[in-house]
């Protein structure tokens, strides 16, 4: 399934609400650019969770454009994916593999968010691309966390290293680390607990973790992805805004974007963390996890308006 296709998979309930409700404000031929269209038009947006700064951009960009003007559609819609383009442009790779050795990821996020699921898909990502993976369970007060990785590991063929329930994740880190330069392995990703701890405590335990693992490989690690829950929407934004802050984030994956219909929380996201979005869950399997691109995105949220 090529980019655009699973994006359109992942974004069907926004897509489906957004093309219900840009239809109805369009129900006559034309429609006039004033007070009443725009605030109807924002509401339309604000619904899809992109929040009330991006709505209020993409708002006044169709009032600058078209206000006064008697518009169609296909018009006003051009106006519309130009600027969500813009709010979500973004550069660099998804992952910035290392010149030579394993490649280190860090996974943060606060639970619930399907931090888990995420570190599976990456893991089969990596694998269909030829990478051999190491899996570090460095959330080492759940149990559930490594049970739930264990069983990912056995499925996709992964090395797995794991410690003691309530051991130290750094512990576990370095030997997840060791083992993957051992093994000669490509890529080492290490899942860090996810409960919300105080800033201070949730400094000091990945200030270790980051410690000993530059202390095998100094550049390690070489990513720190956050993962976020799409259906949480502006819920999960603040929550895990101050979790971004402590752990020297590097990007965003964000998970689950197939069930909900609040697509649109994509653009805050990108916004207020200021981070790139470099994957997203558009699925429930384990390959349904794709690299996020903008064009591609915008194109799938708007898809198919024209139909009747």
């Amino acid at each position: 399934m090529g980019l655009l296709n699973r994006f359109m998979q992942g974004l069907q309930k926004t897509n489906r609400l957004l093309k219900t409700d840009i239809r109805d404000l369009f129900k006559q031929q034309g429609r006039l650019v004033d007070d009443q269209f725009l605030a109807e038009l924002f509401a339309i947006l604000v619904k899809t969770d992109m929040g009330v700064g991006p709505a209020t951009e993409v708002r006044e960009e169709v009032q600058r454009t078209y206000r006064g003007r008697v518009v169609q559609m296909s018009e006003v819609l051009a106006t519309i994916r130009e600027k969500i383009r813009q709010l979500l442009a973004q550069s660099g790779e998804p992952i910035r593999f290392a010149p030579s050795g394993p490649t280190v990821i860090m996974i943060v996020g606060v639970n619930g968010s399907g931090k888990t699921t995420s570190i599976a898909k990456l893991a089969s990502l990596l694998q269909q691309q030829g990478k051999r993976v190491v899996l570090g369970a460095g959330d080492t007060f759940r149990a559930a966390a490594v049970e739930q990785l264990a069983i990912w590991s056995e499925r996709l063929g992964a090395t797995l290293v794991k410690g003691d329930s309530g051991g130290d994740p750094a512990s576990v880190a370095h030997r997840a680390l060791a083992q993957s330069i051992e093994q000669q392995a490509d890529v080492c990703i290490i899942d860090t607990a996810g409960r919300l701890q105080t800033q201070t405590s949730l400094m000091q335990q990945l200030g270790k973790i980051r410690r000993v693992l530059s202390r095998l490989v100094p550049d390690a690690p070489h990513e720190v992805l956050l993962v976020l829950d799409a259906t949480a929407g502006q819920n999960g934004i603040s929550q895990a805004k101050g979790f971004s802050e402590v752990a020297g984030c590097t990007g965003i994956v964000l998970a689950k974007l197939d069930g909900t219909a609040k697509g649109g929380v994509v653009i805050p996201i990108r916004q207020q963390f200021n981070l790139p979005v470099k994957f997203v869950g558009v699925g429930e399997k384990v390959t349904d996890l794709a690299y996020f691109d903008p064009d591609e995105f915008v194109q799938a949220l708007f898809a198919d308006f024209t139909e009747t």
